[in-house]
């Protein structure tokens, strides 16, 4: 039984205790939390029936986890990661993995240099639709590749930003694209491959902050294929969907609903036997913008650490999104054209 431990209380942090109580993971325990706002650790911690403290030091000397959840503001991941990977726990990290590619180095480098994983959460890799998508393109069943489009359209009104002053900062958090679309701009590279340039815009249409609340990205990647990437947090009253589509000379997949959980279009130019099965078995929609795949990445990290084996998410994986994102920032900021995608170290993200 791993035991693990919160640091961080804010509004993730929920879905995560959710899941490490009651048995809801395999193999996993939820031991403690700890966040220095003393109101935020109580609070989870009373509501999960755990220890709870205001600093991890504390927390890790009084509960001995086998695992770190870092859940802590997006500006303050690598910092945290780096402090916490002398204790040689184990880290999680949430989404995204840091705001600067050279954090995301250093973050890397803490870990290895205390022989511990670190994985990032990509939660939406383990979808079920995802997964039959994954699938489809590893059989080929796409042929050449033609577009891959994301399209986030959610609804994060003035109060949401209102709740903690990091929100819609450069330095702390970035916008739309770097906090709500993260799992989106993941996903789309997974299926089509690493991007060789990219053209970007955005604008704040709707709310009071310094970053963007809605974006637009064209993209080419290596294969050849074109992409698009539609974000927003401007839709209203409500959450309107997070999908994806991906089109080649065989075939047109679109998986919608809230968070990439709902097959909308599942054709191919040869069918298999099990396609009709597939869009009744894997249309399930979730109940909330954090759709379903908590659970299975949390099984998926214990049985690496079970087995040893490779995770789907390690800190070179997590790395790519961070490099995306600065190319993308680069471009806003410089109307410009990006070409050397990962390798772009002028963004002001996480500088401010």
């Amino acid at each position: 039984m791993y035991r693990v431990a919160l640091v961080g209380c804010g509004r993730i942090a929920n879905r995560h205790a959710e899941l490490l109580s009651d048995n809801h993971i395999d193999g996993a325990e939820l031991v403690g939390v700890c966040d220095p706002i003393s109101s935020k650790s109580k609070h989870i911690g009373a509501k999960f029936c755990v220890p709870y403290f205001n600093d991890a030091e504390s927390m890790i000397d009084a509960t001995n986890p086998d695992i770190l959840v870092v859940l802590t503001e997006s500006g303050n991941h690598a910092r945290d990661v780096i402090s916490l990977a002398k204790y040689k726990r184990h880290i999680i990290v949430e989404k995204p993995m840091s705001l600067r590619i050279e954090d995301a180095n250093n973050m890397i480098k803490a870990c290895e240099d205390n022989y511990i994983r670190l994985f990032i959460v990509k939660q939406n890799r383990f979808n079920r639709p995802i997964i039959q998508l994954r699938k489809a393109l590893e059989q080929g069943r796409f042929g050449k590749l033609v577009l891959g489009t994301i399209r986030v359209r959610w609804c994060r009104t003035q109060s949401y930003y209102d709740e903690s002053d990091w929100r819609g900062t450069w330095r702390m958090d970035g916008g739309v694209l770097t906090n709500q679309a993260s799992h989106h701009l993941d996903m789309l590279t997974w299926m089509m491959g690493d991007v060789s340039k990219l053209y970007a815009i955005s604008s704040t249409q709707l709310v009071d902050i310094e970053v963007e609340d809605t974006a637009v990205v064209s993209l080419k990647f290596t294969n050849g294929a074109l992409g698009v990437i539609e974000a927003t947090t401007a839709a209203r009253p409500i959450d309107q969907e997070g999908s994806i589509s991906i089109m080649g000379e065989n075939g047109l997949v679109e998986i919608g609903g809230f968070a990439m959980n709902e097959i909308k279009t599942w054709q191919f130019t040869k069918s298999s036997s099990e396609d009709k099965d597939i869009v009744n078995l894997y249309s399930t929609n979730p109940p909330d913008v954090y759709g379903f795949g908590h659970k299975a990445y949390y099984q998926h990290v214990i049985q690496c650490l079970q087995d040893k084996s490779p995770t789907l998410v390690d800190g070179y994986e997590g790395r790519k999104t961070v490099q995306l994102l600065n190319a993308i920032y680069e471009s806003i900021d410089t109307n410009n054209e990006i070409r050397n995608v990962y390798n772009t170290y002028n963004s002001k993200i996480g500088n401010g």
